[in-house]
């Protein structure tokens, strides 16, 4: 059957739906229709006004129409319940569906206009133009169930991101803390969410299933994975008469349940996360989780514990590294690991078309490629899927998952085949396979010597890579590098010939300018100003310090360019720019709620975790800030601009100054009055970038009309009143979680404390951020008045220097 349709001009239609109170309903509708309070598509679903549980509230939803048991499946108005007052289900001008309380105040609609109204068959309601064309459905925005036929995935074109959000409670339908969406960075996977952590991730779409669970043909459905240029998005359709939905309850399980005639009553068919191995991330980078195994994490094979003691005292947190570290250019190799479930794929690269073999040689050309597999193994496989990152989140099987291929040292490699025993053959062929990448690494060594000696006059005279003071020699910064080098002529094309069009701005360094690469890839050059003896300082220092790091919430520099007088880096573009053009401007703040400002907290939180923890070096920010927090297309935070960085070694955790570079209102007063300046300096900004973010305000040159406090000042007042919700930014309120955002604010405060040694670290922040246990409470914070920065830094008694005082 079609299904009910519902023309807008006889609205009488919808007073079958009028609600006085939850007692009457029946009874009312029963003297109209004689049957439940709803309107049935004549099929398999009936639409109506329902109480969930105890509740006493009344909803507009959509339910199975002959199952026994009350399955609601889709709710309409489930942020605003009717609450002891009428309700109509009608139309309002010029023909607007729309749910109207006693008041006549509208409580949901579509909000489009359209002659019809249809309750479908597959249970989907949809309002249609006079052509029959779709203009709202309700499968563009499921609730906590996917029915078949509906599309768990993101739109491009339309930005509608479909994704299943838990019920608060079984007796309140609002929006709960969990969801189950399809993510589209990277290759496609699903990713479960409570709140801010990630609790289960599905594995990327292998051509017979998610990895993490390799789905058989069965009589109940088929399921497929689409991902176009348009859109991406999972689904599924019965292919017998058995009914089945899939679920996100609220304490975050993906269920899939069979309704059973003969008990009549709902039974689970799988469910997921299965075992504790489907937590996310439990063993950390490079672990392996086996359940069969007591305790279940373990590190990889060839990789070992980075901290011991950890370790073996269960917290498996850090994870592994290698056993022997990798040298790309005297030749890398890949190691077979056989069913696994694949890592985490958000930092991947994939090529549909590529062979096997084909995929091999792309990752053993670029030393930054971790890890690769088929991205099909359907038909005998093919494709190409590539990691670049850390492998997170693997666990291994007994009976299936797939094969994956891990870039390991060519020591590790012959040691593998020396325990293994394996067949002179086999030793043979390995030995070749060494000597040629050993051949091809001499070939590479000597094409970039000739390129270096080419540049060695133009890097003299820039003086670019002489630094006295931290004892590096030319030679040993240029074998620092190791950054591909762009030709001039390359760079000059993909902007236009730097075209003032293609300038997206200018700080210290120079301007910045958005490329276009001819294989399509965007970039952001920032070039040397010539006049600029500061920025030529920070582009020797970027280079140094940020080349060799890989984070994904780190900026990624692509390479550079040396020519004549031009000195360019060239990195990643981000097309949402940075953090302070949304939270500091009032059309653009609604833009970023509170989950992805929440997301932003986290990021930036992990990235500094790592620069002072996990780094090669540890690495010092100096000038953290909110417009040095770039967004990338899915509002992933990305810290960039490390031309004021500095990196200690060995055990060093302290430094002093005499030129103090930063921003005010983001310096810690140790460095801005003492010139100190350590991890807990970069603290002390994230502390204020974490109360910049929630309030939306900035803290130098916040106004308060009751007190000359600065936005830290007026934080600490509130939080000793116990009035700290009044700090939250209005753009956020409607999808703020209370609890998160105060332990934000309370984090932020602890990490602005004035004495150093009070501050937590990065590592304690991520904790604190990610759990739900008691904080200690926040002390005095410092530099909470605009007046007593200024004072500071003018009594300085080592005569410090504020060489840079606005954001540049």
């Amino acid at each position: 059957m079609e299904g009910l349709k519902i023309p807008f001009l006889f609205s009488s239609l919808f007073s079958i739906l009028i609600i006085s109170n939850a007692v009457d309903i029946i009874t009312k509708t029963q003297s109209v229709t004689g049957n439940n309070t709803s309107v049935s598509s004549g099929g398999s679903f009936e639409m109506g006004f329902f109480s969930p549980g105890n509740s006493r509230n009344i909803y507009l939803g959509i339910w199975y129409k002959k199952i026994s048991v009350q399955t609601v499946v889709w709710v309409a108005n489930r942020e605003i319940p009717l609450v002891n007052s009428s309700g109509v289900l009608t139309t309002i001008d010029p023909g607007i569906l729309a749910l109207v309380d006693g008041t006549s105040s509208v409580i949901w609609s579509p909000n489009v206009t359209g002659p019809v109204a249809q309750l479908m068959e597959s249970g989907n309601l949809v309002v249609k133009d006079a052509n029959n064309n779709i203009l709202w459905q309700s499968f563009d925005y499921p609730c906590d169930t996917l029915l078949p036929g509906m599309k768990q995935g993101k739109n491009f074109v339309t930005g509608i991101d479909r994704m299943l959000s838990s019920w608060k409670s079984s007796d309140d339908p609002a929006r709960g803390k969990c969801t189950y969406r399809c993510d589209p960075q990277g290759y496609p996977q699903i990713i479960m969410n409570c709140g801010s952590v990630e609790v289960f991730r599905t594995g990327p779409w292998n051509g017979l299933g998610f990895s993490y669970l390799n789905l058989k043909l069965n009589s109940v459905y088929t399921y497929e994975l689409v991902y176009t240029k348009e859109e991406v998005y999972f689904h599924y359709q019965l292919v017998s008469s058995v009914v089945s939905r899939l679920t996100l309850n609220q304490n975050g399980a993906a269920q899939r349940w069979i309704w059973v005639d003969r008990t009549q009553e709902w039974v689970i068919y799988r469910s997921a996360p299965t075992d504790a191995c489907d937590t996310y991330k439990l063993c950390g980078p490079n672990g392996n989780c086996n359940i069969g195994n007591s305790p279940v994490c373990d590190c990889l094979s060839k990789f070992v514990p980075q901290n011991q003691t950890e370790w073996i005292s269960g917290d498996w947190s850090n994870g592994c590294v290698r056993r022997t570290m990798l040298d790309c250019h005297n030749g890398d190799g890949f190691l077979k690991y056989s069913h696994y479930k694949m890592p985490d794929t958000r930092y991947s690269w994939f090529d549909k078309s590529m062979t096997l073999g084909e995929c091999e040689m792309r990752c053993l050309k670029n030393c930054s490629c971790m890890a690769y597999t088929s991205l099909d193994i359907s038909e005998g496989g093919s494709g190409c899927l590539l990691w670049f990152d850390e492998l997170i989140d693997m666990r291994q099987y007994s009976d299936k998952g797939q094969d994956i291929y891990i870039r390991m040292a060519s020591s590790e490699l012959v040691q593998q085949v020396g325990f293994n025993g394996k067949k002179r053959e086999i030793v043979a062929v390995s030995l070749a396979l060494l000597i040629g990448l050993l051949l091809l690494g001499v070939s590479l060594t000597c094409y970039l010597w000739k390129k270096k000696r080419k540049n060695s006059q133009l890097n003299r005279e820039g003086n670019l890579m002489q630094n006295s003071k931290q004892g590096y020699t030319d030679k040993s910064q240029n074998d620092d590098l190791e950054l591909p080098l762009f030709d001039l002529t390359v760079i000059a094309n993909s902007t236009n010939n730097f075209s003032i069009n293609n300038k997206l701005g200018e700080g210290g360094f120079g301007p910045v300018y958005k490329g276009m690469l001819e294989g399509g890839q965007e970039t952001a050059v920032k070039r040397l100003s010539k006049n600029s003896s500061q920025g030529l300082d920070e582009f020797k220092n970027e280079v140094i310090c940020i080349a060799k790091l890989q984070h994904r919430n780190l900026v990624k520099l692509l390479g550079c360019c040396i020519q004549g007088e031009e000195k360019m880096l060239i990195y990643e573009y981000m097309p949402n720019k940075s953090l302070d053009y949304f939270i500091f401007d009032q059309t653009q703040s609604g833009l970023l709620d509170w989950p992805k400002r929440f997301h932003i907290i986290n990021g930036i939180a992990r990235g500094l975790l790592y620069l002072h923890q996990d780094s090669r070096l540890r690495i010092i920010h100096r000038d953290l800030k909110a417009s040095n927090i770039l967004l990338d297309v899915d509002m992933n935070p990305k810290i960039s601009d490390f031309g004021m960085a500095r990196s200690f070694r060995g055990n060093e955790t302290e430094a002093n100054t005499n030129k103090v570079v930063g921003t005010y209102g983001y310096m810690s007063p140790e460095y801005a009055v003492d010139g100190l300046f350590s991890i807990k300096s970069d603290v002390f900004s994230f502390g204020v970038l974490v109360l910049e973010i929630v309030s939306g305000k900035k803290n130098k040159g916040f106004y308060h009309p009751d007190h000359h406090l600065n936005l830290l000042g007026h934080a600490w007042r509130l939080y000793k009143d116990g009035r700290s919700l009044e700090l939250i930014d209005e753009a956020i309120w409607d999808s703020c979680y209370l609890t998160e955002v105060l332990r934000s604010i309370h984090v932020g405060l602890l990490c602005v404390q004035q004495y150093p040694e009070d501050r937590p670290s990065m590592s304690s922040v991520v904790l604190m951020l990610g759990n739900e246990g008691a904080l200690p409470q926040a002390k005095q914070p410092g530099f909470f008045t605009e007046r007593n920065v200024l004072e500071a830094a003018g009594s300085s008694a080592n005569e410090v220097t504020i060489s840079l005082l606005n954001a540049r």
